[in-house]
């Protein structure tokens, strides 16, 4: 047993052990917060892409927009969504989709501008519409670097969504601010640092799953 200045404080593999149930049950929640917001931010992102991407003054706009949005500390949105969605899931629901838009955002406007406009200009005269090039065409050439601030995304989600805890969102987060919260008293340490390496080795693992996505859903001649 390792001695804290609280007493002993049992090992963390003992910790573990002892709440392997609420373990799991934490981590199905992170993870299942990040995917959903991730998927509705995909969605969004790329629909504004799809609006903006021919326009270099609103593309312009739309980075700007990205990379100040980026630079808003999460305990300020949080704090400012308080108000309006309460405390729980649907304020972190709010705060991660709005960070996971961003990158996203970015991504998908520069894939999106980088078509060659001689492939979209033969689609057209073929016969294609525009919302038949878009998916044909434009879309899954775009592909590789939509996923790429797709991952970004999933990433930095897993980390936003751990603060999310501050307002009694889902997730591992808890752990680790009720470690914060009790440093000096018994399983502090164990508590932060399970709740810290559930979130890294999360974040490794819906890496994973993007990179398998990638490979089977990207034609073999464009993946980056």
């Amino acid at each position: 047993m390792k001695r804290t200045l609280a007493g002993y404080e049992p090992h963390m593999w003992d910790y573990i052990t002892e709440r392997h149930a609420q373990l799991l049950y934490q981590s199905y929640q992170h993870l299942s917060l990040v995917i959903q917001c991730v998927l509705l931010a995909t969605v969004l992102a790329v629909a504004l892409a799809v609006f903006v991407h021919r326009n270099p003054r609103v593309v312009a706009l739309a980075g700007g927009v990205s990379a100040i949005g980026l630079t808003i500390p999460s305990f300020a949105l949080l704090g400012l969504l308080i108000p309006l969605a309460g405390i729980g899931t649907a304020t972190s629901v709010i705060a991660v989709t709005f960070y996971a838009t961003l990158p996203i955002l970015r991504n998908a406007v520069v894939g999106l501008a980088g078509v060659d406009a001689a492939l979209i200009e033969s689609a057209r005269g073929m016969g294609m519409g525009a919302v038949r090039t878009l998916m044909r065409i434009e879309l899954p050439l775009a592909w590789p670097v939509i996923l790429a601030g797709v991952r970004v995304s999933a990433q930095m989600s897993m980390g936003i969504a751990a603060i999310a805890a501050y307002v009694l969102g889902p997730g591992l987060g808890s752990f680790i601010f009720t470690g914060l919260t009790q440093i000096g008293g018994a399983n502090a340490l164990n508590s932060a640092l399970v709740g810290t390496l559930g979130v890294v080795l999360l974040a490794l693992v819906l890496d994973a799953l993007l990179l398998l996505a990638g490979r089977l859903t990207t034609s073999r001649g464009i993946r980056v």
